[in-house]
Formats: C-alpha cells, structure tokens, sequence
C-alpha cells in the first residue's frame, strides 16, 4: 500500500475520531506529497525511499520547532508539535537502535578501511546510504564521530 493511499485512509478515521492533531499531520503529509509530485514534473509517482524521505524531512521541522519553543519557554507551543511527531512516525519504518547503528557503521569504516576524521564524508556517505530511513542523520553522524576518533 503507497503512503498517499495509508495516508488518505488514517485522514478519514482522523475525521471521524474528530482527532484534530493526526488531520493535520496528515494533510501535511498529503501536501507535501502533492508538491513533490508536481516537482517532479507531471504527476510522477515516487519511490518507497523519496516517501521516506519526505516524512523524515516533516518530522525533522516539528522536532526543530519544539526544540525552539521550548527554548523560549512555550511549552504550549512545543506540545503540539511533539505530538504531530508521534503521528508522523507511524509511516516511517521502525528506527535503528544506537547500538544496531554503531554494528552498521563499524561494519562500514572496516569495508571501507576508514582510520580517521578525514575519512567522515566517506563512512558518512556510505552509512547514509545503507541507513536510509532506518536511522536519523544526526544519530548516523555521532557514531560515526565517535567511532572513528
């Protein structure tokens, strides 16, 4: 079943539950899908990973504004953020452990010979590829610091 198909179907039982946080964090989901669409000239459909992709890059900004809110002392703010991240996460495959991550890069500075900081683009770019939409960005670059100073 594609996203925009998961997606229209949670929006109807949104509906009917009346729950107003899950609607519009789907119909974020649904726009950002439209625009993608039409980006990518004539109504394309997109691939299980541009999907991935796109819901990471919506639950990314939710969490950036909670951070930012929360900074600034509005958790009245923040609160409704966290909680469109907790409804976006459930079209997003199960996350990577930080240990699991650290097996998988370890696995890649061996492969790749890896020895030190100037090696990071390299471990960094293999590991984003393998770990695409299984682990966040941020988390894939602390280990892969970690491990190779």
């Amino acid at each position: 079943m594609s996203l925009e198909t998961r997606v229209m179907d949670e929006m109807k039982a949104a509906m009917k539950a009346k729950d107003t946080v899950a609607l519009e964090s789907l119909r974020a989901i649904k726009s950002a899908l439209l625009l993608a669409k039409t980006d990518k000239g004539g109504g394309a459909a997109l691939s299980e990973a541009d999907e991935i992709s796109l819901v990471q890059r919506l639950v990314k900004q939710r969490r950036e504004s909670a951070a930012i809110f929360t900074q600034q002392g509005r958790d009245d703010l923040a609160g409704p953020e966290l909680a469109q991240v907790a409804v976006l996460e459930r079209f997003l495959p199960a996350q990577l452990s930080e240990d699991e991550i650290e097996k998988a890069v370890a696995a890649i500075i061996a492969r790749l010979g890896a020895s030190g900081m100037q090696d990071m683009g390299k471990v960094m770019g293999e590991a984003a590829k393998e770990l695409a939409g299984a682990a966040d960005g941020k988390a894939i670059s602390a280990v892969v610091r970690r491990l190779l100073q």
